[in-house]
């Protein structure tokens, strides 16, 4: 599995119109599943997620993690993350999971961030979203399950 984890002021996705998440201060998320990721994958990445600390201290230093400020997580799922641009023009996603396993690893992930005591929104598994944010800082960090 792969994340985008951006720290965000705010963020929300708006799906034919309506928003269907939308959270205040904490992390907006892309998230990809690979063909060979399993459940562990996505309980090593939530963690990893909740307890980065990447939220400033009292003296502006990134100290504090998502769980000491009481963030929100806007999860959203992103196959593209997995597309190939090494050849041609057009990338090839033939990396990306199968939509059955990515909705199954991906329903997962977001539960495993639930029971870690985190609020979380998502889009719309699919759907073409709209995903709005600030990004606060900014901060943008990558995080894989695997080592390449």
């Amino acid at each position: 599995m792969k994340v985008v984890v951006q720290r965000a002021k705010e963020a929300n996705v708006i799906v034919e119109g309506e928003v269907v998440g939308e959270i205040s201060k904490g992390f907006m998320l892309l998230v990809g599943v690979t063909h060979e990721d399993e459940m562990k994958d996505a309980d090593y990445l939530a963690d990893k997620i909740v307890n980065l600390r990447v939220f400033e201290d009292e003296t502006g230093k990134m100290n504090h993690s998502l769980l000491d400020i009481e963030g929100e997580i806007l999860s959203v799922s992103q196959f593209t993350l997995y597309g190939d641009c090494r050849k041609g023009r057009r990338p090839n996603f033939m990396g990306a999971a199968k939509p059955d396993k990515a909705l199954t690893l991906y329903n997962y992930f977001n539960e495993q961030l639930e029971k870690k005591g985190v609020r979380v929104q998502t889009g719309s598994f699919g759907a073409m979203m709209d995903v709005s944010f600030t990004n606060d800082g900014p901060v943008t960090l990558i995080i894989e399950s695997k080592d390449k």
